[in-house]
């Protein structure tokens, strides 16, 4: 295994006791009267129990959603990021966040070792999950939250 994959490995099972103390719905999908394969959408379409629309669009739609299956896995769900097999920066009480078009750019671009998930987000998922993070997890950056606009110029 390269260095990047051990990285990855070692992120997500460092994340894994926290994970595993979150609370987990008590429902299966088909018992809750979704498809087994499938759960239902708020616009409707049917994404799998990892969340994503297709194998590279992710289907969740708001901001927290989209932080626990994207984020907390490497900046952890408290947002405090974490050192070891890489560096995770903290999210939680990060001035770097004020200006909405910083945490965007690295959502949509990445930056050093982070992938950037331009082609698993759409511009709303983008801004839902910025604005998640500069107004949650200790951060109250709610001035100039980041729009769908906001994020399509940053694509360009």
């Amino acid at each position: 295994m390269n260095r990047v994959t051990l990285t990855v490995v070692a992120a997500a099972l460092l994340a894994l006791p926290a994970i595993a103390q979150q609370p987990q719905s008590q429902q299966a999908p088909a018992a809750a009267g979704a498809p087994a394969s499938a759960q239902q959408r708020n616009d409707g379409a049917a994404s799998d129990s990892h969340g994503f629309v297709s194998a590279t669009r992710f289907g969740q739609r708001d901001g927290a959603s989209l932080y626990a299956a994207t984020c907390a896995g490497c900046h952890m769900p408290d947002g405090r990021g974490a050192a070891g097999a890489g560096r995770y920066p903290a999210l939680a009480g990060n001035p770097t966040l004020e200006a909405a078009a910083y945490p965007a750019s690295i959502v949509l671009n990445g930056l050093r070792g982070m992938p950037g998930f331009a082609n698993q987000m759409d511009d709303a998922q983008v801004a839902a999950v910025v604005n998640y993070v500069r107004t949650n997890l200790g951060n109250r950056f709610t001035a100039d939250p980041a729009t769908p606009d906001d994020v399509k110029a940053l694509r360009q």
